[in-house]
């Protein structure tokens, strides 16, 4: 059971991040290779300002960071382990889905 509020408080932000699926995407992206912000906006398909307002965001959750390249700055996950934790959750969500029994789980939201 967690009831270190700093274990709290990084689950929060972690979720906070995934709690938008503009920011799941970057995380993605991310997680095969840093990226500029030009390069990374071109390929999701969003504008600039609006990549930039999630990596603002996944700045402050301290899941990104933001890495002087010359004259650019260029983006990567904080952590290596960022990434195998994406994969690791990705991995149990999907697994529990398929386990699901209820058969009205889809129209309900339970289970």
């Amino acid at each position: 059971m967690l009831t270190i509020a700093s274990d709290i408080d990084a689950l929060a932000r972690f979720g906070r991040a995934l709690a938008d699926p503009i920011r799941c995407r970057v995380l993605l992206a991310l997680r095969e290779a840093p990226a500029h912000p030009a390069d990374l906006a071109d390929q999701l398909e969003i504008s600039r300002t609006r990549l930039s307002n999630h990596l603002a965001c996944l700045r402050d959750c301290g899941l990104v960071v933001a890495v002087p390249d010359g004259r650019r700055t260029r983006y990567e996950l904080a952590d290596p382990r960022l990434g195998h934790a994406l994969d690791d959750l990705r991995g149990a969500v999907l697994a529990v889905e398929a386990d699901r029994t209820c058969k009205d789980a889809d129209e309900k939201g339970c289970c």
